[in-house]
């Protein structure tokens, strides 16, 4: 008698699909929403409610629900114009190393999702931040519509100013942060844009540096691929320089603070300055753009420590 072969289907383990899956959707979401600038904005507009708190005598625990909206609403609004910027920026994405596993580029999730996920989350950030103030809502809506439309749709393919245009976006989130609070602002508030104006242009211009190629590659004209390098280190210097008198209108914000804060920015001065005498640009970019994130990281949290008795009480 003939055999007869039997083959048997493999045995698939639904539960290791399903983390599989669960793993992918969360790094798909991580990349879209481009967690890291999220998360970054979100420390300065926590920074900007809590200084409000501060500097008008109020109550932290008083407000616990505006602080909800203010975070939520804001976290929402910048995650829907990174949503905007994945969208528009598909077809450039694919020839940067750190955009070419964006789901935009793979295919996991289609444009038209993203398009529409981009738009809801915006709506719903605004929305919620209607609730806090009109003003703060108004300049969620300034700081996305720079980034989505001027920034990303306008500027970035067209013109070496592109940071700078961008710089207006990704200086909004204290002002938000405090018109949530104090809709009439103050000349704090007005600092802190400021800083976080200055601060891009150095940290971005560095962050360019190191990935000349593959902006240039991409056809994106950042100042290092149109002007090279030596103009770059330039401007990285006369940006950091430009921050050097800002922390002496927070004054009142007391000596520790005013202290820590203008070592910080010679520090970053004395880098900033070592680069024009030496060759290894990347090396030295490299220096810029980390250090660029610690300063951001130490000086706005110096900011909640050195208040930290009054807005609890």
């Amino acid at each position: 008698m003939d055999k007869v072969e039997t083959t048997s289907s493999p045995i698939i383990d639904k539960s290791a699909v399903t983390r599989k899956n669960i793993t992918t959707f969360f790094a798909d979401f991580k990349s879209l929403t481009k967690m890291g600038i999220v998360n970054s904005n979100l420390i300065t507009t926590f920074a900007g409610f809590w200084l409000a708190i501060y500097f008008t005598n109020a109550s932290f625990i008083a407000n616990w629900d505006i602080f909800l909206l203010t975070m939520t609403g804001s976290a929402l609004v910048i995650a829907g114009g990174c949503m905007m910027n994945n969208w528009y920026d598909a077809d450039i994405d694919p020839v940067m190393s750190r955009t070419k596993e964006r789901p935009t580029v793979t295919g996991s999730i289609s444009l038209n999702r993203v398009l529409v996920a981009g738009v809801s989350s915006t709506s719903l950030g605004l929305i919620l931040l209607m609730f806090t103030t009109v003003e703060a809502a108004l300049i969620a809506f300034f700081g996305w519509f720079v980034y989505v439309v001027l920034y990303t749709m306008w500027s970035k393919r067209k013109y070496t100013l592109n940071t700078a245009v961008g710089s207006f976006s990704g200086a909004v989130p204290p002002l938000i942060g405090w018109a949530a609070v104090d809709p009439g602002l103050h000349t704090m508030a007005f600092v802190l844009f400021l800083i976080m104006f200055i601060w891009q242009t150095p940290h971005f211009l560095a962050l360019a540096m190191k990935k000349n190629r593959e902006y240039k590659a991409a056809g994106v004209p950042m100042l290092p691929v149109v002007h090279g390098f030596e103009i770059t280190k330039r401007q990285i210097v006369v940006y950091i320089a430009c921050l050097l008198p800002l922390p002496f209108f927070m004054a009142s914000l007391g000596t520790t603070f005013l202290v820590i804060a203008t070592l910080l920015n010679a520090g970053w001065l004395a880098i900033g300055i070592s680069g024009l005498f030496t060759k290894e640009d990347l090396k030295w970019a490299n220096m810029i753009f980390i250090y660029s994130l610690n300063y951001l990281t130490i000086l706005f949290l110096m900011m909640v420590v050195v208040t930290l008795e009054l807005p609890f009480s």
